[in-house]
């Protein structure tokens, strides 16, 4: 299917904020409502809400009807969800195909939302996976640079976007029910770059991905994954979250996609940097943790598809800063450049 790349907002345009994963905006409202702000006041948007925005326990029918609300008003230039969730892939079956694809807006959001992500590229809509409202836009302090640049570009500006590499990130959370949590930015450590994996080639195609788990949950429903040879040449995306799963969770999936017949479709692979402090388990070997990741992604691909190239530790998905990555957009993955360009 041929992509519609929707219109982008200017500074002055409407854009909605949706919560189609999780009403979390209602519990914490200080790092939504800080996100509100960020977007009016250093974005130039008009943000609006909608019902279920704030409401935590809405129903799958009520967070599609604000999507439907959403895209079907010709004065909303962008949909933004706040965060994500566990349960979007409930919402699907509730949405409407028909006044989607004949209202396409572009619609940023990660995590959970790879769920929406991909049913909009099914449709042939591109999406922006990165820009949750509470997460990246509600950053305390300040919102990182590198965020708000890669931000920037995929709200208003078409074309090409070449990724930053840095050299700090941070994966380490403070409680949002503390209003002192705002008052300052969070700690990041140094990090190595990125990592390249066989960066003989430079390839160029369509980019697919985004939560490993959610792509997974989405393989056992059966939903919105395609045969095989619709990924041929595809770059795939994939990050995990901060549940934290195993290596072999990690491998293990990768290991039945490639059982499936996909691994060996991607022309190239970008891998997220792995997230390894949560409020649950601040103690793993953050190290050992992100090491045995990377080796069991570098397991899975040596036995079904051994000459891919893969870049590790790209800032996308749930570590911070965070760039934002097209679902559907051109993606250039140039080894010997050692760059990574996508199209907004």
């Amino acid at each position: 299917m041929q992509l519609i790349n929707p219109a982008k907002p200017r500074p002055g345009d409407r854009v909605a904020i949706v919560s189609p994963a999780s009403g979390l905006a209602g519990l914490f409202p200080q790092p939504h409502e800080l996100g509100l702000r960020r977007l009016e006041q250093d974005f130039g948007l008009i943000a609006v809400e909608y019902p279920a925005t704030r409401k935590m326990g809405s129903t799958p029918r009520e967070r599609a009807e604000d999507l439907h609300t959403a895209f079907a008003d010709p004065g909303i230039k962008a949909v933004i969800a706040t965060i994500g969730g566990d349960d979007q892939i409930t919402v699907l079956p509730h949405l409407d195909e028909e006044l989607i694809r004949a209202n396409p807006k572009p619609f940023f959001g990660h995590s959970d939302n790879t769920n929406l992500l991909t049913w909009l590229a099914n449709r042939g809509i591109t999406g922006f996976c990165g820009g949750g409202v509470m997460v990246q836009f509600g950053r305390p302090g300040a919102m990182h640079p590198a965020t708000r640049e890669s931000l920037k570009a995929a709200l208003f500006t078409p074309g090409e976007y070449r990724l930053a590499e840095t050299t700090a990130y941070g994966d380490k959370e403070s409680p949002w029910d503390d209003p002192r949590t705002f008052d300052t930015e969070p700690v990041l450590e140094p990090s190595g770059g990125w990592i390249w994996h066989r960066p003989h080639t430079a390839v160029r195609g369509r980019s697919w991905g985004g939560n490993l788990e959610i792509l997974s949950w989405l393989m056992m429903a059966g939903r919105e994954i395609n045969a095989p040879e619709h990924y041929d040449g595809t770059v795939l995306f994939f990050e995990t979250s901060e549940e934290m799963p195993s290596a072999t969770e990690v491998y293990r999936i990768l290991r039945n996609m490639g059982e499936r017949g996909l691994l060996r479709r991607f022309a190239a692979v970008l891998v997220g940097r792995a997230k390894a402090w949560s409020f649950t388990d601040q103690d793993t070997g953050r190290a050992a943790y992100t090491t045995a990741q990377r080796e069991a992604v570098l397991r899975a691909f040596a036995q079904y598809a051994p000459s891919t190239m893969i870049v590790f530790d790209v800032d996308f998905g749930h570590t911070d800063p965070q760039l934002v990555i097209p679902v559907g957009g051109t993606v250039e993955v140039n080894g010997p450049d050692r760059t990574i360009t996508v199209t907004y």
